[in-house]
């Protein structure tokens, strides 16, 4: 199940820890999940998008749902947050290769992809601290 929440409430993501902070939930999720949150050009959260999977060790991204939603928004930017259910948050090859290709596909249309957290009962990576985006 794929879905689009509207955020009305101030929310500031400038930085891994306060993104961090939005995602946590994810850490409890038995079954991968992605999570999308697309930013305004003063970083204030504009929606969230949660993608569900189901499998416990594939994530796989609604490229398409992605694309409307950053047409719909006008974001400059997108913070992509998943879960690692193993309670392990070191990324993957896959989440590596995922990351560029949202990168890839969302840097024509003027849009950055900031961040990509891999959040886990065990702690949280950020691919910008990690050297990795």
């Amino acid at each position: 199940m794929i879905l689009l929440e509207p955020h009305s409430a101030p929310c500031r993501i400038a930085d891994p820890v306060s993104a961090g902070a939005l995602f946590a939930d994810l850490a409890g999720e038995a079954a991968e999940v992605a999570a999308f949150a697309y930013l305004a050009d003063d970083q204030q959260l504009l929606a969230l998008r949660h993608a569900r999977t189901g499998s416990v060790d594939r994530l796989e991204l609604p490229f398409r749902a992605i694309l409307a939603d950053v047409l719909a928004l006008n974001p400059l930017a997108v913070v992509m947050a998943h879960n690692h259910p193993s309670g392990d948050p070191t990324p993957s090859r896959a989440d590596r290769e995922v990351t560029r290709m949202l990168a890839r596909v969302l840097d024509p249309l003027g849009v950055r992809l900031v961040d990509h957290l891999v959040v886990a009962p065990g702690g949280t990576a950020s691919f910008r601290a990690l050297g990795l985006l």
